[in-house]
């Protein structure tokens, strides 16, 4: 067991290799979960769709609960149930009033050992997810990143959609759902988190109880290195009101040494702050955009920065040369003042950030399944603001004009 005292943090793997962090943290409010080594990453061509699926349907009975139960198993003491899936992940957790991490426990690992997927729940819930693979269709500004994925991402198991395709979902039995967690849901693959104002004893103790016997196998996952794919340049005419366009770049994953000069240069490029260098010139000097975003996905093997703009169709090119221009002057136009600015708004964003003590708690699982240990608040701040300027350059020579792939719905 590995122990922080300053971050009042504890980390343990019990023999079956399921990990537990314990983030104590005094409050009213506590949050227990599960992150699973597992997303649509993993899935074979018959089987897109169906870590989202599984997602949906595990709560649809256990072999000693119906649906019903389990909705209301932490609902009706205020707390709630959730979960959701990433091309690489599968959480599962619950928010909840203090004093009641023993019934958040007991429920989940009811649900992972459990659930038996009803084939009557099942026809319900085909149709919800139908609906959302619908609803998103609908909503050019999300769906986009889809089909921005798939060009990027061609020819991997990186490429396709979480959601899956409607004759997939209408394919999938208990069989497959349950197959995919005693596949998926093996020890190694399990972090399991809490925080919260129970003493990691009482908590480690519960784990153990609930989640020692877990024994199922990890079969291979065969994750590759999606292949970097050409640069591209597309445009596809659907009837909006808007143009929609993604203007992004592969980059390294998750344990890149750039990676923090990554997150700053994103967050200079188009991060939240109005002062962001797109925001400035896209709509607070011409008013050509309504929002421009840019954002960075970190995989364990690569990665993607994207930017999103949505303006009118005859301002479309206008927006894409303002855009490639910024990127263009951005290697003449840092200086060390600029550097060390652009770092003190990031650090005092990512404290204002740690108020959402929901993300903190998943971000605490994320550190310890990619690095084996959480940052300190300052060891994050230090982190950033030891970025130097020559990694900083390296990073910004990723996004150079000539290396971004565009898609636009025009």
């Amino acid at each position: 067991m590995a122990y922080n005292s300053k971050l009042s943090y504890s980390y343990s793997t019990l023999p079956n290799r399921v990990r537990f962090v314990h983030v104590h943290r005094k409050g009213e409010v506590e949050y227990f979960g599960l992150l699973i080594n597992a997303g649509s990453r993993d899935e074979n061509a018959d089987e897109y769709g169906l870590a989202h699926f599984v997602e949906h349907t595990i709560f649809k009975g256990t072999q000693k609960r119906h649906s019903w139960h389990i909705i209301n198993r932490m609902e009706s003491v205020g707390g709630e149930l959730n979960a959701y899936t990433t091309k690489e992940e599968t959480v599962l957790y619950s928010v909840f009033p203090k004093g009641n991490l023993k019934r958040a426990v007991e429920l989940c690992s009811d649900l992972l050992t459990s659930s038996v997927f009803p084939e009557k729940e099942l026809k319900k819930e085909r149709e919800v997810v139908k609906d959302e693979i619908c609803s998103y269709l609908d909503s050019p500004s999300e769906s986009i990143f889809d089909d921005f994925d798939e060009k990027i991402f061609a020819g991997s198991a990186m490429a396709h959609n979480i959601l899956g395709t409607e004759q997939n979902i209408d394919n999938f039995t208990s069989l497959d759902c349950r197959r995919w967690i005693d596949c998926k849901y093996s020890p190694e693959n399990i972090i399991i988190f809490y925080t919260g104002a129970s003493n990691e004893l009482k908590a480690q103790e519960l784990i153990r109880i609930y989640f020692g016997s877990l024994s199922n196998s990890s079969t291979d996952r065969n994750r590759v290195i999606p292949t970097v794919c050409s640069r591209f340049d597309i445009s596809v005419e659907k009837p909006l009101h808007q143009s929609h366009t993604i203007a992004g770049i592969r980059i390294p994953g998750i344990k890149s040494n750039l990676r923090p000069a990554i997150y700053l240069l994103n967050n200079m490029i188009g991060g939240p702050g109005m002062n962001s260098i797109l925001n400035i010139e896209l709509r607070e000097k011409r008013g050509l955009v309504y929002s421009v975003d840019s954002s960075t996905v970190l995989y364990s093997d690569c990665g993607v920065l994207s930017i999103y703009y949505g303006c009118d169709h005859d301002e479309s090119l206008k927006c894409r040369e303002i855009l490639c221009k910024s990127l263009a002057d951005l290697p003449k136009n840092i200086t060390t003042r600029k550097l060390e600015r652009a770092k003190k708004q990031f650090v005092g964003q990512l404290a204002l950030a740690r108020q959402n003590r929901e993300n903190n708690a998943i971000s605490a699982a994320r550190q310890i399944l990619y690095f084996d240990q959480i940052a300190s608040p300052k060891q994050s701040a230090n982190e950033i603001m030891s970025v130097s300027i020559d990694a900083f350059m390296e990073a910004i020579d990723l996004v150079s004009p000539e290396k971004i792939s565009f898609l636009s719905y025009t």
